[in-house]
């Protein structure tokens, strides 16, 4: 079926980026400037695809996929999109390259961008994943890392304006561990996007201070408290993700202990806007972060999220490969 693409995801020459120019997605503000323009490319490019038209627009090309930590939702998103875009894609875990064995990121990267045409590393450390892109000649993509996870946050603002049909001045309040890398990317991309956003954690798990300040400098109300009592009143999005993440393990006890009270229940729930909708970047630990019955109640709106990191991340991976 041929179809007439909208005139933002035409990949027109005048567009193109040289590969002195090559970029990477590793924070979000590396898309500040076309933060809505991947948002709306992906919700253009999941329409057209549901209704039957080819959205082949990385025919040929290939996407090394590099994995220090394990996951369901990156993998499957990231491999389907590429076969949705016409091309292929290489799943590559540390047991699988010479990464994992002493090889350095140097090399790795310089290797590996002979063979491809984009990367997506979901690496242990930010340090990595930095040092991976900038020796990398191709455009690299950030599938997690300690400090951020912008493919996510990305999926969850195109979710929110396919529910609210907006973004701009909308609330947001996330309850749970702060110090971690949905928090980070939560402050930066609803800054950028003009989204107002509040952290509810405890101090000990507050945001590092220059996700904090780098937030407030878009001009939208930022908070970060460990006030529970009424946090969610006035939320358009309510927000969570698991107190323990890959890495955390042997502070379990320690976590879940130290997080009990944060638990998002239906009556934190009800406090926020009758509109509201619950978030959740998934897997879900039910009685931990979050109750089942919020999780797979009639605000929730978690597997739409979780579909959605195909298409946010067919999105992004159009923006960075055009020609």
């Amino acid at each position: 079926m041929n179809i007439d693409f909208p005139t933002t995801i035409r990949l027109k020459k005048e567009m193109a980026f040289p590969t002195s120019m090559k970029r990477d997605l590793i924070s979000m503000l590396d898309v500040k400037d076309d933060l809505v323009e991947i948002i709306d490319l992906a919700i253009d490019l999941k329409q057209q695809s549901k209704s039957g038209a080819s959205i082949e627009l990385l025919k040929g090309k290939t996407l090394g996929m590099i994995f220090e930590k394990s996951s369901t939702r990156t993998r499957v998103s990231f491999e389907v999109g590429m076969t949705k875009l016409g091309g292929h894609a290489i799943f590559l875990s540390t047991n699988d390259i010479q990464l994992g064995r002493g090889e350095t990121i140097e090399d790795t990267a310089l290797v590996l961008s002979r063979y491809v045409d984009i990367i997506m590393y979901r690496a242990k450390s930010n340090k990595a994943m930095k040092e991976f892109a900038e020796n990398a000649t191709v455009p690299v993509i950030s599938g997690l890392d300690d400090k951020e996870h912008p493919c996510q946050v990305i999926t969850d603002l195109m979710t929110i304006k396919e529910h609210k049909g907006k973004l701009k001045g909308l609330n947001l309040v996330y309850l749970g561990d702060g110090d971690n890398n949905m928090a980070h990317s939560y402050l930066l991309g609803c800054a950028m996007i003009g989204m107002n956003v509040k952290i509810v954690s405890p101090k000990k798990y507050w945001p590092d201070k220059y996700y904090v300040e780098e937030a407030k400098k878009f001009g939208v109300t930022v908070e970060v408290t460990d006030k529970i009592e009424k946090s969610t009143d006035g939320a358009d999005v309510v927000a969570t993700d698991t107190w323990v993440s890959m890495g955390d393990e042997a502070e379990k006890t320690k976590r879940i202990k130290e997080f009990q009270e944060y638990t998002i229940n239906q009556k934190l729930m009800s406090l926020a806007k009758p509109d509201a909708i619950f978030m959740h970047c998934l897997p879900a630990y039910y009685g931990y972060e979050v109750t089942k019955e919020v999780a797979h109640g009639k605000q929730s709106v978690i597997f739409d999220e979780a579909e959605n990191r195909l298409w946010a991340q067919i999105g992004i991976m159009v923006t960075l490969n055009k020609q």
